[in-house]
């Protein structure tokens, strides 16, 4: 795909949905609870949202159980327009080692990175299928240090794959990732100072190290 300014996409999509008067079905796939916080509010006017929290890159457990329940949290905390619900995908560890394998060493936001997008957009667009939501997307996009382009490029390939549309984004744009700071401080959330994975994990501490 050429580069696409991925936001006037869904700005071009939320305007027909507002004229048509349409509020369609979203499963969201989210990585923590302040990379959604502007997302949801954001999303939220405009779609029925499911939150799907399937992220089995997260290391160790009790940092994954701790992102599950800053999720969970934030949905109960929110006022937005439309309810959203929450599912939890399987934590299952071994699929997101099988992915990294042979791509330990690389750093982060590279080729192991790009492989976890996919593990957990595939995911989404299997139950998105599945349970016959209208789009899925990620809130992903939202970190300065996410791929957008190589995100959508992945969701697009994906959509055709299972038949089910995937909602271009670039969330970060429209001073979205400064909201999400904001809304996290506003609601407590706790922000993580690493991706989620074991290898970010040592990347950072030897980052501090330094």
């Amino acid at each position: 795909m050429n580069k696409i300014n991925y936001q006037k996409e869904l700005d071009a999509l939320i305007e027909n949905l507002v004229k048509e008067k349409k509020t369609p079905t979203l499963l969201l796939h989210s990585c923590c609870a302040p990379c959604s916080s502007y997302v949801l509010e954001y999303l939220s006017k405009y779609f029925k949202i499911s939150i799907l929290f399937y992220n089995p890159n997260i290391y160790p457990l009790e940092e994954y159980s701790r992102r599950v329940a800053e999720q969970k949290g934030l949905i109960s905390a929110l006022k937005v327009r439309n309810k959203i619900n929450f599912l939890e995908g399987r934590y299952d560890t071994e699929s997101f080692y099988n992915t990294a394998k042979g791509l330990e060493d690389q750093k982060e936001g590279g080729a192991r990175c790009f492989k976890c997008y996919e593990l957990r957009l595939k995911e989404a667009a299997i139950i998105a299928k599945k349970q016959g939501y209208d789009y899925f997307t990620t809130t992903l996009s939202i970190s300065p240090h996410k791929n957008a382009q190589k995100l959508n490029e992945i969701g697009h390939e994906l959509s055709k794959q299972y038949d089910v549309e995937y909602l271009y984004s670039d969330f970060k744009k429209k001073e979205g990732y400064k909201r999400s700071i904001e809304l996290s401080n506003q609601y407590g959330l706790y922000r993580q100072d690493y991706c989620g994975c074991i290898f970010s994990k040592r990347e950072r501490i030897n980052f501090n190290n330094l």
